[in-house]
């Protein structure tokens, strides 16, 4: 059971700052199963922003991984993610437009939160 207060569900970690050391230790916390995809997609970002010429992709890195960190650490949120990401397989339409604005939701929600909103 996740311990609540003020209505509020209680984070298992504070959120990191957006920084390789922190994000690495935050997401070998709340979703250790997903390091080799961190790790592969921090590779992908230094080498598109040397092949472009430009810092664009490791910002892009940087908030990705804020945002998957922001939904992990808080875990009623990272449940609801993961059951409209496999409500999503469903084959009735209804199903699945709620798992889409589901989905949605949390993100943008996650993305406020990063960006400090």
């Amino acid at each position: 059971m996740v311990a609540q207060r003020d209505g509020h569900e209680e984070e298992l970690i504070p959120m990191p700052e957006l920084t390789w050391p922190a994000l690495r230790k935050a997401v070998a916390i709340v979703a250790p199963s997903r390091l080799p995809e961190l790790f592969e997609d921090m590779q992908t970002a230094f080498g598109a922003a040397s092949e472009q010429n430009s810092v664009n992709p490791i910002r892009f890195f940087f908030l990705h991984w804020g945002m998957v960190v922001e939904i992990e650490r808080h875990p009623e949120t990272a449940r609801r993610f993961h059951a409209a990401e496999q409500a999503m397989a469903s084959y009735e339409d209804e199903v699945r437009d709620r798992a889409i604005r589901e989905i949605g939701d949390i993100v943008r929600a996650a993305n406020r939160a990063v960006a400090g909103e």
